[in-house]
Parts: structure tokens; sequence; C-alpha cells
């Protein structure tokens, strides 16, 4: 296929080299110059707006930062809208809240696009893997048409449901992750402070129903002390917001995400917001009055 992709960051160079990889013909834009060279450098070409990604492809991927963004390069003024041909699926990938992506789904729909929104799970070990989870919400016409594209990036791809449904899985998925990178945090500081060697705590717990890949896989990480960012404390932050401005719409009690969110602003706000969302471990450090 002819696909245009959109945002280049941590998760969306590999994604977009994966589609490079697989086959398809790659058109892509950047606010940055500099982080579209590695995408021109494999083959693919560039563009000098959304718009300009657009023009001629059967599909054009978003990957941005949080629903203003979708917006501006769909709807803006050079936005992929504008350069549309008949049959165009746009597809956003980013995280944003799911009455966004169904503004902006029916406002792309008057123009003639059928819009999915497909967040994704796995970080940027899944992204560069090619292994993501992706959720997708919109009709099954545009789901078809996506697969091709979905299967160079994913292994688990799941059409949830209607416009936005994708975004409800993915805000329902950073309940649970969020709350348990902090649950595990919780519990090796606790080892720590009780004078018991943590990673042997962790060892114990992965035997039994306190199992999870997060105590596995962020857990080895935390006992490593790696807090350099696959996913950053700041976008966890953004994620978990989403979560609770959700929640206020629907008037719904969710109080150990409310609990979680404050976590993650207090990680903004102490300085921490760039580093992984694991280093949520050193606030309950600093907490604990162990400074680390």
């Amino acid at each position: 296929m002819k696909i245009g992709f959109i945002g280049l960051g941590i998760m969306g160079r590999p994604m977009a080299l994966n589609l490079l990889a697989g086959g398809h013909s790659l058109t892509v834009w950047a606010r940055r110059a500099v982080s579209m060279q590695p995408l021109l450098d494999a083959g693919a070409v560039g563009a000098g707006s959304p718009a300009g990604v657009a023009e001629g492809a059967d599909v054009v991927i978003s990957m941005v930062a949080d629903a203003p963004d979708v917006e501006q390069v769909m709807l803006g003024e050079l936005g992929v809208a504008s350069a549309a041909q008949p049959g165009l699926v746009a597809i956003d990938m980013s995280t944003i809240r799911p009455a966004a992506a169904r503004d902006i789904g029916a406002r792309l729909a008057e123009q003639g696009v059928d819009f999915l929104d497909a967040p994704v799970s796995g970080g940027e070990v899944g992204a560069i893997a090619g292994t993501l989870s992706i959720m997708v919400g919109g009709s099954a016409a545009a789901f078809g048409t996506a697969r091709p594209a979905f299967a160079c990036l994913g292994k688990n791809v799941v059409h949830v449901g209607d416009a936005g449904a994708g975004q409800v899985a993915k805000a329902a998925n950073q309940i649970v992750t969020g709350v348990g990178v902090l649950t595990v945090a919780e519990a090796l500081n606790f080892a720590a402070r009780s004078g018991v060697d943590p990673a042997r705590v962790r060892e114990a717990l992965l035997g039994g129903f306190a199992y999870s890949r997060i105590l596995e896989n962020h857990g080895q990480r935390m006992l490593d002390r790696n807090f350099k960012p696959g996913f950053k404390s700041w976008m966890h932050q953004k994620d978990m917001n989403i979560v609770m401005q959700s929640a206020h719409e629907l008037g719904l009690c969710l109080p150990v995400s409310a609990a979680t969110a404050q976590m993650y602003n207090a990680m903004v706000g102490s300085g921490l917001g760039e580093e992984d969302s694991i280093a949520i471990l050193k606030l309950l450090e600093r907490l604990s009055g162990a400074e680390s």
C-alpha cells in the first residue's frame, strides 16, 4: 500500500521503519526535519506537510502527542483532510481521549475520510520488534483496509468496536499498567526498607499469583536502576489524566486510578517527567526518606 506516516518520535520512528520493511511505499512528515532523516535514509519519501503525506495515499497514520496535535495534522489548514483522495483511511495511533477521537472521526467523515482510532501498547520495545498490541475503533471496512499495515506493527490486533472504542481500551490498559507499575515499585521499596533483598522478594513473587509481566520486566529494570525512557513519566501522567477526565464525563468512581494519577503528577512536579514511568520507584524512595 501507499502509506503516509506523521510523527517520528520514540514510537513513530520504529513503527514507520517496520512499514518500510514490510514492503509498503512510505511518505513521512515530522515537525523536525532531523526526525525524518532515518526514514529517508531507509527509503521513505519526505513531505513538506501532513497534506503532502496524504497525497495519493491509501492510508495515513499519525503517532503524535495528544488530541490537539491529532486535530492539527488531520484537520488543520495543511492537514490530511485537505489533500485526501477518495477512499483514504486516516488512522491515529496516539493516545487521546475517547471523546476527542469520536469528534475527530466525525469531522473527518464530513470530508469523506474514514477514521480509525488505534492506540497501541508495548512501548518502544514493541514498536521496534513489531509486536505491539493494537486496539482499534471504527468501521469494519476501514479496519479491513488497514489490516496489512497493522500486520507490520503488531502481533495482537483487535477491532474493539465503533469509533472511540480503541481509545477506551487504551485507557483501560493504562489503568492496569499505571497501577501495576506503582504497585511493583511499592512492593520493591517495601522490601528494601524492611531490610530484605528486593531481588529475592521479586524472585519469590514471580512464582505465585503476584506474577505479572510488569513484575517480571519492569521489576527487573527497577532493580537494575535502568530508568532510560521507553515510556516517559509525563506521557503516563497524560494518559492517566485521560482516564480521570473520561471518568468525570461518565460519573465513574475510579479511586485507585485517581491515586495513581496523583503519583504521576508528583513525578512530573518533582523533575522526573523525562525519565521512564518506572522511575516512580525514585519518588517512593524519596517519600520514604531514602534519597536516590
